[in-house]
């Protein structure tokens, strides 16, 4: 098999069990390349301490141990810093949609003061998300916002939310009926997936939303969403289009809208996926829409 790179994958792992046991690791990789190609990301760097760099390093023999005086008493190792607490989010339940909207403006009110993680260093704006407080059919999470999202304030508004805008047409809804979010609310340095710890101090937020607005199905949009919400570590080109759940919450995850506009030809994988969820809902097929735009 001759990948994009012009590497030929069967020939270096040399059988069928190789490649079984790297598929998952190679196709991550892929698709969290694709991804960060697609938002302009055109450098990765890469720590001297990274295997790659340590393999090319000659090894040199350990300096000879000098025994610690005996007077001074051995030192203790640094003790890991504690995470911040969780954020203080808004008693439940929310009842009524008016309830339910001010229960997410207090919400988006707690994430505008955070300083959980680095990411409030270099925002512009939160990003809470938006759309129907009122058991939306369906609530759409993405990864984080980038930089449109970062100046408006407002989750999926750049080139990939225009396509996710088409997407939720095509479904037969509109944005105001859904509700959109992603899992961290802050803008990554240059559009970059954010970290597990980023991601562990943000999502409070999020799940406290999902508690809030009570959406009839989830759709997770690419791996890394998939993976905050679910702890996946599959790749998203085997984890979309099969159902699982989020608590009581059916959840279906597929393709980030930014992937499909890097690579059209997901689309109809991605469609599938979506009229899965209105199967799901009870809701038919629009006719007129054969592929997502």
């Amino acid at each position: 098999m001759i990948g994009r790179f012009g590497i030929d994958a069967t020939r270096i792992l040399g059988n069928d069990a190789a490649m079984s046991e790297w598929t998952d690791t190679i196709d991550a990789l892929i698709d969290y390349l694709r991804f960060q190609q697609e938002n302009g990301v055109r450098e990765v760097p890469l720590s001297p301490d990274a295997p790659v760099a340590a393999a090319s390093r000659q090894p040199t023999p350990p300096a000879a141990a000098s025994p610690a005086p005996a007077s001074e008493p051995p030192v203790a190792a640094a003790a890991k810093p504690s995470p911040p607490p969780p954020p203080a989010l808004p008693s439940l339940p929310a009842q009524t949609p008016a309830e339910r909207r001010a229960a997410l403006d207090r919400i988006a009110e707690h994430a505008a003061g955070c300083r959980r993680c680095p990411l409030a260093e270099g925002r512009t704006r939160v990003v809470p998300g938006q759309g129907n407080p009122d058991a939306p059919a369906i609530l759409f999470v993405g990864e984080a916002p980038g930089q449109d999202e970062d100046a408006q304030g407002l989750a999926f508004v750049g080139r990939a939310g225009q396509l996710l805008t088409k997407m939720i047409a095509a479904m037969g809804f509109t944005r105001d009926e859904v509700f959109i979010a992603n899992i961290c609310k802050c803008r990554p340095p240059g559009n970059r997936a954010p970290t597990p710890e980023e991601m562990e101090a943000c999502i409070p937020y999020l799940q406290a939303q999902i508690a809030v607005i009570k959406p009839q199905v989830i759709v997770t949009l690419g791996a890394t969403a998939a993976k905050g919400l679910l702890n996946a570590q599959t790749s998203i080109s085997k984890l979309r289009g099969q159902w699982t759940r989020y608590g009581d919450t059916p959840l279906m995850p597929t393709f980030h809208p930014a992937y499909l506009l890097r690579f059209p030809s997901a689309k109809h994988h991605a469609w599938d996926d979506l009229k899965s969820v209105l199967h799901r809902l009870g809701r038919p097929v629009p006719t007129e829409k054969k592929t997502p735009p």
